[in-house]
């Protein structure tokens, strides 16, 4: 029996795991942490084939530096003496083009069909224990440019297979009927459902500990030991792991740990922020994204998460208070029948996204190590790509055809 070994217990690790045990496989996880935080938790919990449109677009570059002025604002680059932020934003400036996203689109729809097919799979399997709902996600628009834009991107996704369906500011509020809405209308997306992330994390690990993983927690990657062109070991701070293959799913830190390979690969983090409320006494029905926002909602019954931003300023633990402020005036703009309060600073949480310059991720064998295969950069749709990811992986372990065209994912793109 292989030896598998995966570096990160985030979402898309468990799933690597979950789809490697799966083939037989004895599989370690080694994490940093204790896999009860990170960006895996605090996010929006989407599962979204209506995020076919990678964050590299048009427009994207001169939205950011009109951004950049407002220190409220969703998108925030700071400045800094960096080579790889300076190469990283050259590549991302190359490819926030129309040709560009057109050729990458269809792949990016591919995987997140290939994962919103799946997770059904998975909640039959481990049980539906982590709130998964399954009635699409609002794309919510205050303006008619902005609406106009967003019919637009449904026409494409109708192209793609998506069920869509466009709403007048009276049929949005006929499905918000106990709050007061301020927009002018929306675009329903049928086919996206959205989960409590925590609560899937915490239901994957428990499954795959019963089913034999062994999970090595706050145990942090310090180098690898290598014979000819394979990885034979991962050296940690608590021993040396031995491995027939390896699998690096680190997120953020992915190119510090690739880096100790050999392997280089252009990525950032980008932070962003939520607040959960435990108890909103008139919720919202329907998850949303708050267009000229920029910001987004998800309702668990009578909790409540509102998230958003994409702050790149490198791996810290720093938070901006008028981030989160900009994320509540912009729900309360849109909601103003909604009544939360602003979140403390004390308990706003934080999570890196990890974000490629062309927002794709990378999947795929390491092209000058045998042995090791790469899983990471998915950016702000971690969980919308985490079974896909998973199912990938082990095909490409298995030397399988995969069950989509990967080349748009390959590590050197760059």
């Amino acid at each position: 029996m292989k030896n598998i070994t995966i570096i990160g217990g985030g979402i898309i690790g468990l799933n690597c795991a979950y789809y490697l045990q799966k083939e037989g496989y004895a599989v370690t996880v080694i994490e940093r942490g204790d896999i009860t935080n990170g960006c895996s938790f605090g996010n929006m919990g989407y599962f979204s084939p209506s995020h076919f449109i990678p964050l590299a677009s048009p427009g994207i570059i001169a939205e950011g530096f009109r951004y950049m002025l407002r220190s409220s604002s969703p998108f925030y680059i700071k400045p800094r003496l960096s080579l790889s932020l300076m190469q990283w934003a050259y590549h991302f400036f190359q490819n926030s083009n129309a040709a560009t996203v057109t050729k990458h689109a269809p792949h990016l729809n591919n995987i997140l069909q290939l994962s919103r097919h799946l997770i059904n799979d998975i909640r039959d399997d481990i049980g539906d224990t982590f709130l998964m709902e399954e009635k699409g996600c609002l794309m919510m628009c205050r303006e008619q440019k902005a609406l106009d834009h967003e019919f637009h991107l449904a026409d494409d996704a109708e192209k793609f297979g998506l069920k869509v369906q466009r709403l007048n500011k009276h049929q949005v509020q006929a499905l918000e009927p106990g709050i007061e809405l301020n927009v002018t209308g929306a675009v329903l997306f049928k086919d996206d459902c959205h989960i409590n992330p925590g609560k899937f994390m915490g239901v994957l690990k428990n499954y795959l500990e019963n089913k034999g993983v062994q999970f090595l927690l706050n145990t942090t990657v310090t180098g690898f030991e290598k014979n000819n062109n394979k990885v034979c070991a991962v050296i940690t701070d608590k021993g040396k792991i031995e491995c027939d293959e390896l699998v690096v799913a680190t997120g953020s830190w992915l190119p510090a740990v690739a880096k100790m390979m050999g392997i280089k690969l252009l990525l950032q983090p980008g932070k962003g922020y939520s607040y959960t409320y435990g108890h909103v006494e008139k919720n919202i029905s329907y998850p949303a994204i708050l267009i000229e926002g920029r910001c987004a909602m998800t309702p668990w019954g009578q909790q409540l998460r509102i998230g958003g931003t994409m702050e790149i300023s490198g791996i810290n633990e720093r938070i901006l208070p008028k981030r989160m402020k900009g994320i509540y005036d912009s729900v309360k703009n849109f909601y103003p029948g909604l009544q939360i309060d602003l979140p403390p600073t004390d308990k706003i949480w934080h999570g890196l996204r990890p974000v490629t310059p062309d927002g794709l991720p990378y999947i795929g064998r390491a092209k000058n190590i045998e042995n090791v295969v790469i899983a990471g950069g998915h950016a702000m749709v971690g969980v919308s790509l985490a079974p896909g990811t998973g199912k990938l992986v082990s095909e490409i372990i298995n030397r399988k055809n995969t069950a989509i065209d990967t080349s748009a994912f390959r590590l050197e793109r760059f």
